[in-house]
Protein backbone atom coordinates (compact mmCIF):
# COMPACT_ATOMS: atom_id res chain seq x y z
CA UNK A 1 0.00 0.00 0.00
CA UNK A 2 1.20 3.28 -0.55
CA UNK A 3 1.13 6.48 2.10
CA UNK A 4 1.17 9.88 1.28
CA UNK A 5 1.24 13.13 3.24
CA UNK A 6 3.54 15.69 3.38
CA UNK A 7 4.51 15.66 7.60
CA UNK A 8 7.66 12.97 7.43
CA UNK A 9 6.64 11.70 11.42
CA UNK A 10 3.12 11.07 10.63
CA UNK A 11 4.21 9.36 7.28
CA UNK A 12 6.65 7.05 9.20
CA UNK A 13 4.77 6.24 11.95
CA UNK A 14 2.27 5.17 9.95
CA UNK A 15 4.46 3.17 7.65
CA UNK A 16 5.55 1.58 11.13
CA UNK A 17 2.05 0.42 11.72
CA UNK A 18 1.02 -1.52 8.59
CA UNK A 19 4.28 -2.79 8.05
CA UNK A 20 4.11 -4.84 11.43
CA UNK A 21 0.39 -5.32 10.45
CA UNK A 22 2.40 -7.58 7.16
CA UNK A 23 1.58 -5.17 4.70
CA UNK A 24 4.33 -4.11 2.27
CA UNK A 25 4.03 0.03 2.55
CA UNK A 26 5.84 2.64 0.41
CA UNK A 27 6.00 6.50 0.77
CA UNK A 28 5.17 9.66 -0.66
CA UNK A 29 5.27 12.80 0.42
CA UNK A 30 2.94 14.80 -2.09
CA UNK A 31 0.38 14.00 -5.01
CA UNK A 32 3.30 14.26 -7.43
CA UNK A 33 5.48 11.41 -5.92
CA UNK A 34 2.15 9.52 -5.57
CA UNK A 35 1.27 9.18 -8.77
CA UNK A 36 4.75 8.23 -9.78
CA UNK A 37 4.38 4.85 -7.76
CA UNK A 38 1.12 4.62 -8.77
CA UNK A 39 1.74 4.04 -12.18
CA UNK A 40 4.79 2.00 -11.70
CA UNK A 41 3.82 -0.16 -9.54
CA UNK A 42 0.54 -2.38 -8.95
CA UNK A 43 -0.85 -1.35 -5.18
CA UNK A 44 -3.95 -2.37 -2.85
CA UNK A 45 -4.42 0.52 -0.74
CA UNK A 46 -3.54 3.94 -1.11
CA UNK A 47 -3.95 6.08 2.20
CA UNK A 48 -3.44 10.26 1.59
CA UNK A 49 -3.46 13.18 4.03
CA UNK A 50 -6.09 16.08 2.34
CA UNK A 51 -4.02 19.02 3.12
CA UNK A 52 -0.66 18.47 0.90
CA UNK A 53 1.23 20.90 -0.87
CA UNK A 54 0.29 21.60 -5.10
CA UNK A 55 -2.45 19.07 -5.22
CA UNK A 56 -4.36 18.15 -2.62
CA UNK A 57 -5.36 15.00 -1.05
CA UNK A 58 -9.08 14.88 -2.51
CA UNK A 59 -7.83 15.65 -6.17
CA UNK A 60 -5.49 12.50 -5.59
CA UNK A 61 -8.25 10.53 -5.18
CA UNK A 62 -10.06 11.84 -8.08
CA UNK A 63 -7.36 11.02 -10.55
CA UNK A 64 -6.59 7.75 -8.56
CA UNK A 65 -10.35 6.32 -9.35
CA UNK A 66 -10.14 8.06 -13.35
CA UNK A 67 -6.93 5.87 -13.72
CA UNK A 68 -7.94 2.79 -11.47
CA UNK A 69 -11.31 2.66 -10.45
CA UNK A 70 -11.21 -0.95 -8.76
CA UNK A 71 -7.86 0.97 -6.66
CA UNK A 72 -9.48 1.98 -2.97
CA UNK A 73 -8.32 5.00 -1.39
CA UNK A 74 -8.65 6.12 2.53
CA UNK A 75 -8.76 9.99 3.20
CA UNK A 76 -7.03 10.74 6.68
CA UNK A 77 -6.77 14.70 7.86
CA UNK A 78 -6.89 16.79 10.79
CA UNK A 79 -9.73 18.60 10.31
CA UNK A 80 -12.78 16.60 10.64
CA UNK A 81 -16.30 17.63 9.85
CA UNK A 82 -19.28 15.77 7.78
CA UNK A 83 -19.06 18.00 5.04
CA UNK A 84 -15.29 16.86 4.33
CA UNK A 85 -16.04 13.02 4.60
CA UNK A 86 -18.67 13.71 2.14
CA UNK A 87 -16.77 15.23 -0.49
CA UNK A 88 -14.15 12.57 0.50
CA UNK A 89 -16.96 10.00 -0.88
CA UNK A 90 -17.74 11.74 -3.40
CA UNK A 91 -14.21 11.98 -4.86
CA UNK A 92 -13.81 8.27 -4.86
CA UNK A 93 -12.64 7.68 -1.50
CA UNK A 94 -13.35 4.19 0.13
CA UNK A 95 -13.63 5.84 3.61
CA UNK A 96 -12.59 9.09 5.68
CA UNK A 97 -10.71 9.12 8.88
CA UNK A 98 -9.74 11.87 11.08
CA UNK A 99 -6.02 11.92 11.60
CA UNK A 100 -4.40 9.86 14.83
CA UNK A 101 -1.98 7.82 15.66
CA UNK A 102 -3.22 6.61 19.21
CA UNK A 103 -4.32 3.38 20.53
CA UNK A 104 -8.20 3.29 19.21
CA UNK A 105 -7.25 4.77 16.04
CA UNK A 106 -4.35 1.96 15.56
CA UNK A 107 -7.62 -0.39 15.40
CA UNK A 108 -9.78 1.66 13.40
CA UNK A 109 -6.73 2.20 10.79
CA UNK A 110 -5.87 -1.69 10.41
CA UNK A 111 -9.92 -2.65 10.29
CA UNK A 112 -10.32 0.02 7.74
CA UNK A 113 -6.93 -0.92 5.23
CA UNK A 114 -8.64 -4.62 5.34
CA UNK A 115 -11.71 -3.62 4.52
CA UNK A 116 -10.78 -1.41 1.85
CA UNK A 117 -8.30 -3.81 0.11
CA UNK A 118 -10.89 -6.28 0.10
CA UNK A 119 -13.48 -4.39 -1.25
CA UNK A 120 -10.46 -3.44 -4.17
CA UNK A 121 -10.12 -6.86 -4.48
CA UNK A 122 -13.83 -7.50 -5.26
CA UNK A 123 -14.50 -4.77 -7.56
CA UNK A 124 -10.99 -6.19 -9.62
CA UNK A 125 -12.82 -9.81 -9.72
CA UNK A 126 -16.39 -8.32 -10.33
CA UNK A 127 -14.46 -6.42 -13.59
CA UNK A 128 -12.71 -9.87 -14.82
CA UNK A 129 -15.94 -11.63 -14.45
CA UNK A 130 -17.95 -8.53 -16.66
CA UNK A 131 -14.82 -8.55 -19.13
CA UNK A 132 -15.50 -12.03 -19.71
CA UNK A 133 -18.89 -12.01 -19.99
CA UNK A 134 -18.67 -9.43 -22.95
CA UNK A 135 -15.66 -11.53 -24.51
CA UNK A 136 -18.09 -14.96 -24.21
CA UNK A 137 -20.68 -13.11 -25.45
CA UNK A 138 -19.17 -11.15 -28.82
CA UNK A 139 -20.78 -12.31 -32.01
CA UNK A 140 -17.55 -14.02 -33.18
CA UNK A 141 -17.64 -16.62 -30.76
CA UNK A 142 -20.84 -17.66 -31.22
CA UNK A 143 -20.40 -20.77 -33.13
CA UNK A 144 -22.48 -21.80 -36.43
CA UNK A 145 -21.62 -21.76 -40.24
CA UNK A 146 -25.61 -22.44 -41.60
CA UNK A 147 -26.69 -19.14 -43.48
CA UNK A 148 -29.77 -19.13 -41.40
CA UNK A 149 -27.48 -18.77 -37.71
CA UNK A 150 -25.72 -15.80 -39.46
CA UNK A 151 -28.61 -13.88 -40.70
CA UNK A 152 -29.93 -14.42 -37.14
CA UNK A 153 -26.48 -13.01 -35.90
CA UNK A 154 -26.50 -9.98 -38.69
CA UNK A 155 -30.12 -9.29 -37.10
CA UNK A 156 -28.54 -9.35 -33.76
CA UNK A 157 -25.82 -6.98 -34.46
CA UNK A 158 -28.08 -4.70 -36.17
CA UNK A 159 -30.52 -4.40 -33.38
CA UNK A 160 -27.89 -4.93 -30.50
CA UNK A 161 -27.59 -0.98 -29.89
CA UNK A 162 -31.34 -0.07 -29.95
CA UNK A 163 -33.70 -0.27 -26.81
CA UNK A 164 -35.84 -2.50 -29.46
CA UNK A 165 -38.03 -5.02 -27.86
CA UNK A 166 -37.01 -8.28 -29.26
CA UNK A 167 -38.97 -11.87 -29.43
CA UNK A 168 -36.74 -15.05 -29.69
CA UNK A 169 -38.09 -17.84 -30.56
CA UNK A 170 -37.25 -21.70 -31.19
CA UNK A 171 -36.81 -24.91 -29.76
CA UNK A 172 -35.37 -25.64 -26.45
CA UNK A 173 -32.02 -26.29 -26.15
CA UNK A 174 -31.52 -24.30 -29.60
CA UNK A 175 -29.70 -21.27 -27.66
CA UNK A 176 -32.40 -18.67 -27.36
CA UNK A 177 -30.88 -17.00 -23.81
CA UNK A 178 -27.03 -16.97 -25.39
CA UNK A 179 -28.56 -14.52 -27.93
CA UNK A 180 -30.30 -12.83 -25.76
CA UNK A 181 -27.07 -12.15 -23.04
CA UNK A 182 -25.40 -11.32 -26.87
CA UNK A 183 -27.97 -8.67 -27.83
CA UNK A 184 -27.40 -7.29 -24.00
CA UNK A 185 -23.79 -7.36 -23.83
CA UNK A 186 -23.09 -5.80 -27.10
CA UNK A 187 -25.26 -2.87 -26.67
CA UNK A 188 -24.76 0.59 -24.68
CA UNK A 189 -26.31 -1.02 -21.56
CA UNK A 190 -23.42 -3.88 -21.21
CA UNK A 191 -22.40 -2.70 -17.62
CA UNK A 192 -25.75 -2.17 -16.54
CA UNK A 193 -27.55 -5.62 -14.88
CA UNK A 194 -29.06 -8.32 -17.05
CA UNK A 195 -31.84 -10.16 -15.16
CA UNK A 196 -33.15 -13.57 -16.04
CA UNK A 197 -36.56 -14.11 -15.32
CA UNK A 198 -37.71 -17.92 -16.06
CA UNK A 199 -41.57 -17.15 -16.70
CA UNK A 200 -42.59 -21.14 -16.63
CA UNK A 201 -40.04 -22.56 -13.61
CA UNK A 202 -41.99 -19.70 -11.09
CA UNK A 203 -44.97 -20.78 -10.17
CA UNK A 204 -47.91 -18.67 -11.26
CA UNK A 205 -49.23 -17.27 -7.57
CA UNK A 206 -45.43 -15.94 -7.17
CA UNK A 207 -44.38 -14.70 -10.30
CA UNK A 208 -45.93 -11.17 -9.97
CA UNK A 209 -44.34 -10.62 -6.66
CA UNK A 210 -41.20 -11.65 -8.37
CA UNK A 211 -41.11 -9.40 -11.57
CA UNK A 212 -42.29 -6.24 -9.50
CA UNK A 213 -41.65 -7.03 -5.80
CA UNK A 214 -44.19 -6.43 -2.94
CA UNK A 215 -44.64 -4.43 0.44
CA UNK A 216 -44.68 -5.35 3.69
CA UNK A 217 -47.97 -6.95 4.27
CA UNK A 218 -48.96 -7.58 0.64
CA UNK A 219 -49.57 -11.29 1.48
CA UNK A 220 -49.10 -13.70 4.02
CA UNK A 221 -45.27 -14.57 5.16
CA UNK A 222 -44.78 -11.02 3.43
CA UNK A 223 -42.87 -9.85 6.62
CA UNK A 224 -40.51 -7.31 4.57
CA UNK A 225 -40.47 -5.16 1.70
CA UNK A 226 -38.99 -6.99 -1.57
CA UNK A 227 -38.06 -5.57 -4.87
CA UNK A 228 -38.95 -6.96 -7.78
CA UNK A 229 -36.99 -8.21 -10.93
CA UNK A 230 -38.11 -5.06 -13.07
CA UNK A 231 -36.25 -3.02 -10.56
CA UNK A 232 -33.59 -5.10 -10.45
CA UNK A 233 -33.08 -4.50 -13.67
CA UNK A 234 -33.19 -1.16 -13.88
CA UNK A 235 -30.94 0.57 -16.54
CA UNK A 236 -30.03 -2.41 -18.21
CA UNK A 237 -32.14 -5.72 -19.40
CA UNK A 238 -34.64 -7.45 -18.35
CA UNK A 239 -34.63 -11.55 -20.01
CA UNK A 240 -38.36 -12.84 -19.98
CA UNK A 241 -37.65 -17.05 -20.99
CA UNK A 242 -40.58 -18.48 -21.41
CA UNK A 243 -42.78 -16.09 -21.87
CA UNK A 244 -45.91 -18.02 -23.35
CA UNK A 245 -46.34 -19.57 -19.71
CA UNK A 246 -46.97 -16.15 -18.19
CA UNK A 247 -50.82 -16.33 -16.73
CA UNK A 248 -53.09 -13.90 -18.91
CA UNK A 249 -53.69 -11.45 -15.51
CA UNK A 250 -49.99 -10.94 -15.17
CA UNK A 251 -49.79 -10.48 -19.33
CA UNK A 252 -52.33 -7.02 -18.81
CA UNK A 253 -49.70 -5.84 -16.62
CA UNK A 254 -46.42 -6.58 -18.45
CA UNK A 255 -48.27 -4.62 -21.24
CA UNK A 256 -48.32 -1.61 -19.26
CA UNK A 257 -44.57 -2.21 -18.38
CA UNK A 258 -43.90 -2.57 -22.22
CA UNK A 259 -46.41 0.52 -22.80
CA UNK A 260 -45.47 2.76 -20.04
CA UNK A 261 -42.46 1.57 -18.26
CA UNK A 262 -44.05 1.66 -15.13
CA UNK A 263 -45.80 -0.68 -12.17
CA UNK A 264 -47.13 -0.85 -8.94
CA UNK A 265 -45.26 -3.53 -6.46
CA UNK A 266 -47.76 -5.71 -4.96
CA UNK A 267 -49.43 -4.07 -2.31
CA UNK A 268 -48.42 -1.02 -3.20
CA UNK A 269 -50.44 1.83 -4.51
CA UNK A 270 -47.17 3.82 -5.28
CA UNK A 271 -45.91 3.66 -9.29
CA UNK A 272 -42.60 3.27 -9.75
CA UNK A 273 -40.80 3.69 -13.43
CA UNK A 274 -37.68 1.48 -14.66
CA UNK A 275 -35.50 2.49 -17.93
CA UNK A 276 -34.37 -1.03 -19.27
CA UNK A 277 -34.95 -3.34 -22.18
CA UNK A 278 -37.10 -5.94 -22.61
CA UNK A 279 -36.24 -9.17 -24.51
CA UNK A 280 -38.62 -12.17 -24.44
CA UNK A 281 -38.08 -15.70 -25.57
CA UNK A 282 -40.62 -19.15 -25.88
CA UNK A 283 -40.29 -22.43 -27.56
CA UNK A 284 -44.24 -22.28 -28.03
CA UNK A 285 -46.19 -20.91 -31.41
CA UNK A 286 -47.56 -17.94 -30.00
CA UNK A 287 -49.88 -17.69 -32.91
CA UNK A 288 -51.63 -20.89 -31.97
CA UNK A 289 -51.30 -19.53 -28.17
CA UNK A 290 -53.66 -16.14 -29.39
CA UNK A 291 -56.31 -18.56 -31.13
CA UNK A 292 -56.53 -20.50 -28.16
CA UNK A 293 -57.31 -17.39 -25.80
CA UNK A 294 -53.73 -18.47 -23.89
CA UNK A 295 -51.89 -14.96 -24.93
CA UNK A 296 -52.76 -11.80 -25.50
CA UNK A 297 -52.84 -10.81 -29.30
CA UNK A 298 -51.87 -7.13 -28.25
CA UNK A 299 -49.22 -8.68 -25.88
CA UNK A 300 -47.38 -10.33 -28.48
CA UNK A 301 -47.19 -7.56 -31.12
CA UNK A 302 -45.87 -5.42 -27.97
CA UNK A 303 -43.01 -8.28 -27.62
CA UNK A 304 -42.54 -8.62 -31.64
CA UNK A 305 -40.94 -5.78 -32.47
CA UNK A 306 -38.08 -7.31 -33.68
CA UNK A 307 -38.59 -11.48 -34.30
CA UNK A 308 -35.57 -13.89 -33.87
CA UNK A 309 -36.23 -17.31 -34.77
CA UNK A 310 -33.20 -19.56 -33.95
CA UNK A 311 -33.06 -22.61 -36.10
CA UNK A 312 -33.23 -26.46 -34.41
CA UNK A 313 -29.82 -28.01 -34.92
CA UNK A 314 -31.22 -30.50 -37.20
CA UNK A 315 -31.73 -28.23 -40.25
CA UNK A 316 -28.07 -27.26 -39.75
CA UNK A 317 -26.13 -30.27 -39.24
CA UNK A 318 -23.07 -28.80 -40.89
CA UNK A 319 -22.50 -26.45 -37.60
CA UNK A 320 -22.47 -29.63 -35.50
CA UNK A 321 -18.78 -30.50 -36.23
CA UNK A 322 -18.10 -26.88 -35.26
CA UNK A 323 -19.79 -27.19 -32.13
CA UNK A 324 -18.16 -30.72 -31.22
CA UNK A 325 -15.05 -28.56 -31.32
CA UNK A 326 -15.60 -26.04 -29.54
CA UNK A 327 -17.40 -27.92 -26.99
CA UNK A 328 -14.14 -30.88 -26.68
CA UNK A 329 -12.13 -27.54 -26.32
CA UNK A 330 -14.28 -25.87 -23.73
CA UNK A 331 -15.01 -29.46 -21.26
CA UNK A 332 -10.62 -29.70 -21.94
CA UNK A 333 -10.09 -31.46 -18.02
CA UNK A 334 -6.12 -29.78 -18.54
CA UNK A 335 -5.79 -26.41 -20.11
CA UNK A 336 -2.10 -27.34 -20.88
CA UNK A 337 -3.29 -30.81 -22.95
CA UNK A 338 -4.68 -30.82 -25.94
CA UNK A 339 -8.54 -31.93 -25.75
CA UNK A 340 -10.34 -34.96 -26.79
CA UNK A 341 -10.79 -35.64 -30.11
CA UNK A 342 -13.12 -37.94 -32.07
CA UNK A 343 -13.06 -40.63 -34.61
CA UNK A 344 -14.14 -39.66 -37.77
CA UNK A 345 -16.62 -42.82 -37.18
CA UNK A 346 -17.68 -40.95 -33.95
CA UNK A 347 -18.18 -37.83 -35.54
CA UNK A 348 -20.11 -39.20 -38.34
CA UNK A 349 -22.22 -41.10 -36.01
CA UNK A 350 -23.14 -37.80 -33.70
CA UNK A 351 -23.73 -35.55 -36.80
CA UNK A 352 -26.22 -38.13 -38.22
CA UNK A 353 -28.00 -37.82 -35.34
CA UNK A 354 -31.57 -35.34 -35.22
CA UNK A 355 -30.57 -34.04 -31.77
CA UNK A 356 -34.42 -33.19 -30.16
CA UNK A 357 -32.81 -31.26 -27.27
CA UNK A 358 -30.63 -29.38 -29.91
CA UNK A 359 -26.98 -27.41 -28.94
CA UNK A 360 -27.88 -28.29 -25.05
CA UNK A 361 -28.23 -31.78 -25.67
CA UNK A 362 -25.34 -32.07 -27.76
CA UNK A 363 -23.36 -30.00 -25.16
CA UNK A 364 -24.46 -32.38 -22.36
CA UNK A 365 -23.31 -35.48 -24.15
CA UNK A 366 -19.60 -33.97 -25.13
CA UNK A 367 -18.99 -33.40 -21.47
CA UNK A 368 -19.99 -36.69 -20.32
CA UNK A 369 -17.87 -37.91 -22.86
CA UNK A 370 -15.18 -36.03 -22.00
CA UNK A 371 -15.29 -37.04 -18.38
CA UNK A 372 -16.66 -40.48 -18.95
CA UNK A 373 -13.08 -41.01 -21.24
CA UNK A 374 -10.63 -38.84 -19.70
CA UNK A 375 -7.80 -38.16 -22.22
CA UNK A 376 -7.32 -40.45 -25.62
CA UNK A 377 -9.71 -40.68 -28.80
CA UNK A 378 -13.15 -40.74 -28.96
CA UNK A 379 -14.47 -43.86 -30.89
CA UNK A 380 -17.73 -44.96 -32.03
CA UNK A 381 -18.05 -47.90 -28.95
CA UNK A 382 -17.84 -44.82 -26.66
CA UNK A 383 -20.76 -42.78 -27.37
CA UNK A 384 -24.12 -43.80 -25.78
CA UNK A 385 -25.12 -46.92 -27.25
CA UNK A 386 -28.69 -45.01 -28.15
CA UNK A 387 -26.88 -43.05 -30.72
CA UNK A 388 -25.69 -46.18 -32.80
CA UNK A 389 -28.44 -49.07 -31.69
CA UNK A 390 -30.17 -49.86 -35.61
CA UNK A 391 -32.77 -51.07 -33.71
CA UNK A 392 -33.82 -48.43 -32.12
CA UNK A 393 -33.68 -44.89 -33.99
CA UNK A 394 -34.57 -42.58 -31.58
CA UNK A 395 -36.29 -40.28 -34.63
CA UNK A 396 -38.98 -43.15 -35.50
CA UNK A 397 -42.30 -44.00 -33.85
CA UNK A 398 -44.64 -47.08 -34.53
CA UNK A 399 -48.54 -46.20 -34.59
CA UNK A 400 -50.63 -49.12 -32.95
CA UNK A 401 -52.35 -50.81 -35.44
CA UNK A 402 -56.11 -50.40 -35.38
CA UNK A 403 -58.05 -53.55 -35.54
CA UNK A 404 -61.55 -54.61 -35.61
CA UNK A 405 -62.60 -54.57 -32.25
CA UNK A 406 -61.29 -50.20 -32.32
CA UNK A 407 -59.04 -49.60 -29.68
CA UNK A 408 -58.88 -47.36 -26.27
CA UNK A 409 -57.67 -44.07 -27.70
CA UNK A 410 -56.81 -42.30 -24.34
CA UNK A 411 -54.61 -45.47 -22.94
CA UNK A 412 -53.12 -45.76 -26.06
CA UNK A 413 -51.67 -41.90 -26.16
CA UNK A 414 -51.33 -42.19 -22.42
CA UNK A 415 -49.05 -45.12 -23.50
CA UNK A 416 -46.86 -43.14 -25.73
CA UNK A 417 -46.23 -40.14 -23.72
CA UNK A 418 -45.52 -42.40 -20.80
CA UNK A 419 -43.01 -44.06 -22.95
CA UNK A 420 -41.27 -40.63 -24.43
CA UNK A 421 -41.41 -39.34 -20.58
CA UNK A 422 -39.44 -42.28 -19.67
CA UNK A 423 -37.09 -41.83 -22.93
CA UNK A 424 -36.26 -38.48 -21.43
CA UNK A 425 -35.73 -39.43 -17.78
CA UNK A 426 -33.51 -42.62 -18.74
CA UNK A 427 -31.04 -40.31 -21.90
CA UNK A 428 -30.79 -37.76 -19.21
CA UNK A 429 -30.47 -40.15 -16.34
CA UNK A 430 -33.56 -39.08 -14.62
CA UNK A 431 -32.38 -35.37 -14.43
CA UNK A 432 -35.72 -33.74 -14.49
CA UNK A 433 -35.26 -30.57 -15.83
CA UNK A 434 -33.19 -32.06 -18.48
CA UNK A 435 -35.62 -34.04 -19.54
CA UNK A 436 -38.21 -31.49 -19.10
CA UNK A 437 -36.04 -29.79 -22.00
CA UNK A 438 -35.93 -32.42 -24.22
CA UNK A 439 -39.74 -32.99 -23.92
CA UNK A 440 -40.11 -28.82 -24.75
CA UNK A 441 -41.93 -29.18 -21.36
CA UNK A 442 -42.18 -26.98 -18.12
CA UNK A 443 -40.33 -28.59 -15.21
CA UNK A 444 -43.38 -28.40 -12.84
CA UNK A 445 -45.85 -30.21 -15.44
CA UNK A 446 -43.18 -32.72 -16.20
CA UNK A 447 -43.32 -33.38 -12.45
CA UNK A 448 -47.21 -34.08 -12.40
CA UNK A 449 -47.09 -36.29 -15.48
CA UNK A 450 -44.36 -38.34 -13.78
CA UNK A 451 -46.60 -38.66 -10.18
CA UNK A 452 -49.76 -39.24 -12.63
CA UNK A 453 -48.25 -41.83 -14.72
CA UNK A 454 -46.85 -43.64 -11.57
CA UNK A 455 -43.01 -43.60 -13.44
CA UNK A 456 -39.88 -44.38 -11.27
CA UNK A 457 -36.40 -44.73 -12.19
CA UNK A 458 -37.22 -48.88 -10.95
CA UNK A 459 -40.03 -49.50 -12.60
Amino acid sequence: MLVVDDHELYRRSVERLLTRGGYRVSCAKDATEAMAAVTAEPLDLVLCDVKMPGISGLELVRQIHDLHPELPCIVVTGYGGGEASVEALRAGAFWYLEKAIDGPQQDVLRRLAGQAIEHGRLKTENRRLQYQLHERYQFDNIVGARAGLRSVLETVRRVAGTDSTVLITGESGTGKEVIARALHYNSPRADQPLVTVNCGAIPEELLESELFGHVRGAFTNAVSHREGRFSAADGGTIFLDEIGDMSLNLQVKLLRVLQEKTFEPVGSSRTEHVDLRVIAATNQDLGKAIEAKQFREDLFYRLNVIPIRIPPLRDRHEDIPLLIHHFLERNAKDPGNPPCQLSEAALECLVDQPWPGNVRELENTIERLVVLRGQGEIDLKHLPEEFHTPSAPRSASTPPQLGAAGLSFNEVVDDFEAGLIRQALERTHWNKNQAAQLLGLNRTTLIEKIKKKGLTPEA
